[in-house]
Formats: C-alpha cells, sequence, structure tokens
C-alpha cells in the first residue's frame, strides 16, 4: 500500500499545473483561512494590521525622532526620507515573515485535509502562503500612498511591485514544502525558524541601506535571495530603475529559487507517505 502511494505521488503533475488546475479551491480556502484566523474577535481581521503598523511607527520614532543619528548610520546619506525606505524594506518583509511561518505549519494545521485520500494537499502550502499575501496587498497600498505623500508617486517603473511581490510569494512558497515536510516529523523546527527570522531581519537590508557598504561585502550580502526582493521594492519606488537592469542577479534569485523549490518537492514527496501517520 505504502508503495503504491509513493509511486502515485512520483506521478503527480507538476508543481505549476497543480497551482492552475486547483485555483478555484486554492483562493476559497486561502480567504477563509485568512478570515478564520480571527474569528471569535471583536475587531476580526483589523487585527491582521495592527502588528505591522505599530512596528513601521516604532522604528520610525526611534530611529528617525528619537535617534535620529541612529538613522542616518544606518541609511547612510539616502536621498529619500528614512520612514519611506523604511517601509519600503519592511513590507516584504513582514510578507516574508508571516508567509514562511504560515507555509511551515500547513500541514499540521490541514491535518483533517492530510488525512483524506481525495485531497490534493501539494496545494495546502499554497493556500497558507496565499493566505498572507492578502495583508501584504494591503502594505503595498500604503506604502505607494506613503511615496505619494513624499512626492514620489506611481509611475511606469510601480509596475515592478506585482513582480516582486510574485518573486517573494515563490520564494517563500519554494521554502515552505521543505519546512512544512520536515516539521511534522521534526516539531523543534518552529522554534528554530523563529530565531533565523529574527536574525534574518537584520542580515537583510532592511533597516539599513546596502549601498552604503564597500563592494566585497555587498557580494556576500547579495546571497541572500530577499536582498534581490527588499531592494527591489525600493528600485520601484524611489530609484526609478527596471529589475532587468541588473540582469546577472535577477538570473541568481531564480535559479536560487527554482533550485529551493525542485529541494523542498524532492523532501515533500518522499515524506508525504507518511504525513497521514504521523499527524
Amino acid at each position: 500500500m505504502s508503495q503504491a502511494k509513493e509511486n502515485k505521488s512520483k506521478k503527480a503533475p507538476g508543481l505549476l499545473k497543480t497551482i492552475i488546475s486547483n485555483r478555484t479551491i486554492i483562493i476559497k480556502l486561502a480567504k477563509n483561512d485568512f478570515k478564520n484566523r480571527f474569528a471569535g474577535s471583536y475587531l476580526g481581521v483589523f487585527w491582521a494590521f495592527v502588528q505591522p503598523v505599530i512596528t513601521v511607527l516604532m522604528y520610525y520614532i526611534v530611529f528617525d525622532k528619537i535617534f535620529q543619528s541612529r538613522s542616518e548610520a544606518m541609511a547612510g546619506e539616502i536621498p529619500i526620507p528614512y520612514v519611506l525606505f523604511l517601509t519600503a524594506g519592511l513590507v516584504p518583509w513582514f510578507f516574508f515573515n508571516e508567509g514562511m511561518i504560515n507555509g511551515m505549519t500547513s500541514l499540521i494545521q490541514y491535518n483533517y485535509l492530510v488525512k483524506k485520500v481525495v485531497f490534493n494537499i501539494d496545494i495546502l502550502p499554497v493556500i497558507k502562503v496565499l493566505s498572507a499575501g492578502f495583508v501584504h496587498v494591503f502594505f503595498v497600498l500604503v506604502l505607494l500612498i506613503m511615496g505619494a505623500v513624499y512626492r514620489y508617486y506611481p509611475s511606469v517603473y510601480t509596475l515592478q511591485i506585482p513582480y516582486y511581490s510574485f518573486c517573494l510569494f515563490a520564494l517563500i512558497l519554494a521554502c515552505s514544502y521543505a519546512t512544512s515536510a520536515i516539521v511534522v516529523f521534526f516539531k523543534d523546527l518552529q522554534q528554530i525558524l523563529q530565531i533565523v527570522l529574527q536574525l534574518g531581519m537584520w542580515a537583510t537590508p532592511v533597516l539599513w541601506n546596502i549601498g552604503k557598504l564597500s563592494p566585497k561585502v555587498q557580494f556576500i550580502l547579495k546571497i541572500n535571495p530577499l536582498c534581490y526582493v527588499v531592494n527591489g521594492y525600493r528600485l520601484s519606488i524611489c530609484d526609478r530603475r527596471w529589475f532587468f537592469e541588473d540582469w546577472g542577479y535577477t538570473l541568481y534569485f531564480w535559479g536560487f529559487t527554482l533550485l529551493v523549490t525542485w529541494i523542498g518537492r524532492v523532501i515533500f514527496r518522499k515524506l508525504r507517505v507518511y504525513f497521514a501517520d504521523v499527524l
């Protein structure tokens, strides 16, 4: 029986085909997942936006108002207001942080669906990452409004934001296939990932400007694929540059993401025959 399941999993359609063929149920379940997270609370989905807003305000007040020299030390001589620079970095980071946690716990939270033979569990990480994306859309709008307030009005370059959002979605989903499968058997991964995300925020140019570092240090830090996305949001809002102008870094990002996707899918397929027994 186990061998039959394994053979069936090997014959499963590709990820893109699976997402397209199940797009209706993915969107429906993602909406329900987003609503259910706040079911029973008086303010409902309002709470999804409170913490990110408070975080942005806290960093802005501390670094740009109270310790103004600290913001200059982190951002260097940037030609844009630090609060706009900061928000353009935090918006993609919030999505990455929430998407990684949601994607990792997708099988655990939907364990009753994992045990259903007829349900395609390959779409569960997609549902959880897409659910995190709803809040991201809201904060992209906030970022555009903030840019307009500082006279960085939407332009043709702003059309790159959906591209960079898709980049982020693809990267999160790639990681989620591996983490969602491993955490079923190794629950400590949840705590480990929380620590990695805390450290990762400082290893990514979210609060600080990578441009003020030496070229050698920049090269090392850009190994982190999130640098591509965070810098991309700032290029779209403030610097007005196209993503294909740095085609080498674009190729690196997609090469890295496709490799992680392949590794994650292999791990997921190898372990999926045991999910129902463990959960």
